[in-house]
């Protein structure tokens, strides 16, 4: 710029240079508040990333019509909110699928059946055991606990809880035995 330049003051090249800087300014401070509006209307991230990105974009196809406004930030938000409507609209718009994809993975798998029959037919083989073998077996291989441990709790000597697990899973065998054959 020259003396004349100066005293002449700014010319229509630099006034819109410098609303152009001011737009991109203002289009740059409100990308963090739009993402947070979109997130929260949204309430999804990779939806409101997708706003803010048509948003910004918008605004750049139509920087000009977004410079007469007085201010770009509430045009910004006015842009935001009518596409998050829109999608609202389209989703409200699209027929729900549903797949078999869906119904298969809710059935249990076969072991999952298997693993739940051979639980019903433990339950009741213990229950045809004497109380204090079913008592011995329950707190060493059930609740997963030492034989030291299972006898003070029993409150008898280790050497019974012993006596007492061994004879317990022999008539356990025999007990599950006659179930397979019925």
């Amino acid at each position: 710029m020259n003396d004349a330049d100066q005293l002449l003051g700014p010319t229509d090249d630099d006034k819109e240079e410098d609303a152009s800087e001011a737009f991109v300014r203002t289009v740059n401070d409100a990308a963090g508040p739009l993402f947070c509006f979109a997130l929260r209307l949204t309430g999804n991230t990779e939806r409101a990333e997708d706003v803010v990105q048509e948003t910004l974009l918008r605004a750049w196809r139509y920087a000009a019509s977004a410079r007469g406004a007085p201010t770009p930030r509430p045009w910004l938000f006015r842009v935001a909110r009518n596409l998050i409507i829109d999608l609202w609209r389209s989703d409200l718009t699209r027929p729900v699928t549903v797949s078999d994809d869906d119904v298969v993975s809710a059935v249990p798998a076969k072991d999952q059946f298997e693993r739940a029959v051979q639980c019903w037919d433990l339950a009741a083989a213990l229950r045809r055991l004497e109380p204090h073998h079913r008592e011995a077996l329950t707190v060493v291989y059930l609740e997963d606990r030492t034989v030291a441990d299972a006898a003070r709790r029993l409150g008898v000597p280790t050497g019974t809880v012993k006596s007492r697990t061994h004879h317990a899973l022999r008539a356990l065998r025999v007990v599950l035995e006659t179930q397979r054959t019925l």
